[in-house]
């Protein structure tokens, strides 16, 4: 296998192809926005508290002995998820639940993984 085999050798633009993308081309705020998301949830620790979270709404007590981590660092985590918009969480009396933001959340975590576990 010649390791050019997947470079295009030849001129033709396909006009009507290219034409479709760039209509349906995003700004590029939503690129940087997109971007940085997957940036937010491609750290090892908050991967780990999302799978966390995708299974139980869970207190950063819970978290933590999951993870086998210090509150002080699952909440610095928690914190950086929650301004992204990835998690959210309500407060019961002196307890505050971590849960994942949104169904979209939920979904893209479950397909990463799904797609991950069927690779391997």
């Amino acid at each position: 296998m010649s390791k050019n085999e997947f470079i295009c050798d030849c001129n033709i633009i396909h006009e009507d192809v290219v034409n479709r993308t760039l209509a349906k081309m995003p700004k590029q705020d939503v690129f940087n926005k997109l971007a940085e998301f997957f940036k937010i949830i491609g750290d090892t620790t908050r991967t780990k508290i999302l799978f966390a979270l995708d299974e139980n709404e869970m207190c950063v007590c819970d978290i933590a002995n999951v993870l086998g981590m210090s509150k002080s660092s699952i909440s610095h985590q928690l914190g950086t998820l929650r301004r992204m918009g990835i998690v959210k969480c309500r407060r019961e009396g002196k307890e505050v639940y971590y849960m994942l933001d949104d169904e979209h959340i939920k979904q893209v975590f479950e397909v990463g993984i799904e797609h991950i576990e069927h690779r391997v």
